[in-house]
């Protein structure tokens, strides 16, 4: 039987190994590491990584599907601040496009080298996709529905604020001029303008 300090200490490894893993991915790409790369940045032995993963994929299947789970929990607790289209949508894109910028090695890699992954863990992953676009979805077609979105594409302009969010990792750098917070209160007003809110 384990007790808690062994399964505190291989909680650590693991903790270790997928930031080593993260911070490799975002540099050199999911092809241009090695396990040895992820081993070595890690402070452990190439040994250690199969000790606690099957593959450098199931490496990047855990990080990505923990960067979708997060994404989808603070897009669900921004909406649930109220009931009105034009508020929820305001704050999910706010809640979304600031945490892209907050951690946006993180956002390159779970968005950005999805093509790596094997066909079932693409599929998770692309579930938890269809669930975070489907709440934004359904904020803009409740507004448009209630009048208070007159955009004629509802459709295309829900696609347009989740690519804006998504990409805000690829380019957001914490040395410029934008806080996270400001990248995320002009996309809620982008967000507003896209759906023609009244």
């Amino acid at each position: 039987m384990t007790n808690s300090s062994e399964v505190t200490r291989a909680d650590r490894t693991r903790a270790r190994l997928q930031d080593a893993a993260l911070s490799a991915f975002a540099e050199r790409g999911f092809h241009g590491t090695s396990t040895r790369d992820i081993a070595a940045a890690a402070g452990l032995s190439p040994a250690a990584v199969y000790m606690h993963h099957s593959s450098k994929e199931e490496l990047l299947f855990v990080i990505s599907r923990a960067g979708h789970e997060d994404t989808l929990e603070r897009v669900r607790d921004a909406a649930a601040a109220s009931d009105a289209p034009s508020v929820q949508l305001a704050a999910v894109t706010r809640a979304f496009a600031r945490h892209h910028a907050e951690v946006p090695m993180s956002a390159r890699v779970v968005n950005y080298q999805l093509d790596a992954l094997s066909d079932e863990h693409l599929g998770e992953i692309r579930t938890l996709r269809r669930l975070i676009g489907s709440e934004i979805r359904d904020i803009v077609d409740r507004g448009v529905a209630s009048g208070e979105f007159t955009t004629p594409h509802p459709q295309v302009a829900a696609h347009a604020i989740l690519s804006l969010g998504i990409d805000v990792g690829r380019w957001y750098e914490a040395t410029g001029d934008w806080t996270p917070g400001d990248v995320g209160d002009y996309y809620a007003e982008l967000a507003l303008r896209m759906v023609e809110a009244r």
